[in-house]
């Protein structure tokens, strides 16, 4: 097929190790939303995606030991905008070494070709780390996989890094969160330019929305980065439905209040108050959905005084209720 002035031209970076249902989401994504355009009234522009391979060579390995065909990203010609998903490094340390090593050189400079080219960028989960390496994130609010986060504001303290959302849209770049992150981001590149068409490949494809990576985080693998963290981590869970002392704790750690309050801020983003209530709110939640303990009763244990409060803050930071958690285990 021809392509017309009013195509949307994506080409998606696959590099060996690519994440097989990070690359399979953004392609089934999109290729159901060029689909379904006929469907309405006004069609917008249609998706061309093809996969392109930084390094020139084909086929790509995933991480599952799949192959995927892909063109070298010498020979894709200019795209509207660039797909970096995400690559299967479990541990943080592993894929910080990779994405500043040379054997990622091929896909920082194919991020860097595409953005002088005006080419928007997208990336999600391990892949938003290629897009901050290149320095294309510099100034902007982002958001990668939550367990990342720390390796990741340690290593790009100039970004706004917020891991707390799913998607963070910034002039010229959208990156996503974890795994199935890349579902959302990709229909977020949808929605940006058809809300209509968005909505419509959302039903087909049944997927709901998840403004939020809070609910899925886990607060003791965030403190395992940083030893007074863990440190800290540990003696709020032993003392979960005690009043909390933030000078108090600090003291028993043998640290000032301040360097406890550096400490977290560096690891993990926010303050030693709200990563309290971040574990808090993470044993309310497996209270609500293992036990029938009266929710007055579950705060207490979790540290506040009445079930309201818990309802509230259950309601601000996760975006759930008791009810919901009770009804889906």
């Amino acid at each position: 097929m021809s392509v017309t002035v009013s195509d949307m031209r994506v080409s998606v970076l696959v590099m060996d190790q690519v994440f097989d249902s990070g690359l399979a989401a953004v392609l089934d994504v999109l290729r159901t939303a060029d689909a379904l355009r006929g469907e309405l009234a006004t069609p917008p522009p249609s998706w061309q995606v093809r996969c392109v391979n930084p390094a020139g060579r084909t086929p790509v390995r995933t991480a599952a030991g799949h192959t995927v065909d892909a063109v070298p990203f010498p020979e894709a010609g200019p795209a509207d905008l660039l797909v970096v998903p995400g690559l299967w490094y479990p541990r943080a340390e592993r894929l910080t070494a990779w994405v500043a090593s040379a054997a990622a050189e091929p896909a920082r400079e194919a991020v860097l070709a595409a953005r002088a080219q005006g080419a928007a960028l997208a990336a999600a989960c391990a892949g938003t780390f290629v897009l901050a390496e290149t320095g294309a994130l510099d100034g902007l609010p982002a958001t990668t996989s939550w367990w990342l986060a720390p390796a990741f504001r340690k290593r790009y303290p100039q970004v706004d890094l917020d891991e707390r959302r799913m998607v963070v849209p910034a002039p010229g770049v959208t990156t996503a969160g974890a795994a199935l992150a890349h579902l959302d981001l990709a229909l977020a590149l949808v929605r940006a330019t058809s809300p209509a068409l968005a909505e419509l490949t959302s039903r087909y494809l049944v997927l709901d929305s998840r403004p939020s990576q809070a609910g899925y985080a886990i607060p003791g693998h965030l403190a395992r980065t940083d030893p007074l963290v863990d440190a800290f981590e540990r003696h709020l869970r032993g003392h979960l439905d005690e009043p909390l002392s933030i000078a108090g704790v600090a003291r028993e750690l043998g640290v000032s209040d301040r360097t406890l309050q550096r400490a977290v801020s560096a690891a993990l983003g926010m303050t030693p108050i709200r990563f309290a209530q971040q574990v808090r709110l993470e044993q309310a939640v497996h209270l609500l959905r293992t036990t029938d303990l009266p929710l007055d009763t579950v705060a207490r244990r979790v540290g506040y005084e009445n079930g309201t409060t818990l309802a509230t803050l259950l309601r601000r930071r996760l975006g759930t209720t008791p009810g919901l958690l009770r009804d889906h285990p």
